[in-house]
């Protein structure tokens, strides 16, 4: 079983940190029209869920980790959270049955203001969490309450860093991604730059939901 802690106010408050992105971008709010007209393809343990290659409108598109995150919360949605394994086995499936090579998921290595903090460190051990909830994840040294790959481009256990390993930078490898078989590894947890460009999976955000239902009551969310 997946075991998971809450991270911090601080790093939390950094990462919803208007300019913590780079460019400029911001983590935008939902949009109520979107949230009550938001599709959903399934649902599991009471959540709705959206994979993008489903969809006429969104099939064949792909997005950075940002931008993909956007379009969900953009709809009372995120990027999907792989908070215990049933969930896992169900998107990793998913993927598998819709042949996709790769999908963003909310994971992400905490590199904002306030991630210095020692518990964090190193944080590429300590400091990954799912940005959804705010749930950290194990630290990856723990190899049992995690699926992350035993392989990748470099044939070392992910998460690797590869992109700074082999090119010296500047891009760290700090969203996670699902990758299907994409090292010969099978389908597992890799970790990949944030400017990649990937097909993605939303699942309802309960707080969104709820904060546009308490703002717009006449909405049928």
């Amino acid at each position: 079983m997946f075991k998971f802690l809450v991270i911090s106010s601080v790093c939390v408050a950094a990462a919803l940190a208007a300019g913590s992105f780079p460019g400029g971008r911001f983590l935008e709010q939902p949009k109520p029209e979107l949230c009550a007209q938001r599709k959903i393809h399934e649902t599991f343990k009471g959540l709705g869920y959206y994979f993008s290659w489903k969809e006429p409108a969104t099939q064949g598109e792909e997005h950075d980790w940002l931008g993909g995150r956007n379009w969900c919360r953009q709809r009372c949605m995120d990027l999907v959270s792989l908070r215990d394994p049933a969930k896992n086995e169900y998107v990793k499936n998913k993927i598998v049955e819709g042949k996709q090579k790769y999908i963003w998921t909310s994971g992400r290595a905490c590199d904002f203001e306030g991630c210095e903090r020692e518990d964090l460190q190193p944080a590429r051990v300590n400091g990954w969490f799912w940005t959804a909830n705010f749930e950290r994840l194990p630290p990856t040294s723990d190899r049992t309450n995690n699926d992350w790959s035993e392989g990748g481009g470099i044939g070392l256990p992910q998460p690797d860093n590869r992109e700074v390993i082999q090119q010296g930078g500047p891009n760290d490898e700090n969203c996670l991604a699902i990758l299907n078989n994409f090292y010969n590894d099978g389908v597992h947890w890799h970790d990949v730059a944030c400017h990649h460009l990937k097909p993605w999976v939303c699942e309802d955000s309960e707080p969104l939901l709820k904060w546009v239902k308490y703002n717009n009551p006449q909405l049928a969310l």
